[in-house]
């Protein structure tokens, strides 16, 4: 417990540094506000309506697992497969 009581110490001048820096920033504040309410949208909402739960639809419950190693199987064995460059 000294270890972070410590004024002198490596980890109490470093959490000093940052608690410092957030307390007294202004404008950081706000763009922080802005960077965690798109990191909101981005994850939260897009997530929803973009991108559905591919799994979930083609596979049995689960068996995911299986159905994924069977298709990256399936996909490796054949020789015209889109993502291969000849």
């Amino acid at each position: 417990m000294a270890l972070f009581m410590d004024k002198k110490g490596f980890w109490y001048r470093t959490f000093d540094l940052y608690y410092d820096g957030f307390r007294h920033m202004r404008l950081g504040k706000t763009l922080w506000t802005v960077i965690l309410i798109k990191l909101f949208i981005m994850f939260a909402i897009l997530k929803v309506f973009f991108f559905p739960n591919f799994l979930k639809t083609h596979a049995e419950k689960g068996h995911e697992s299986d159905y994924v190693a069977n298709e990256l199987f399936e996909r490796a064995a054949t020789p015209n497969s889109p993502n291969k460059t000849n």
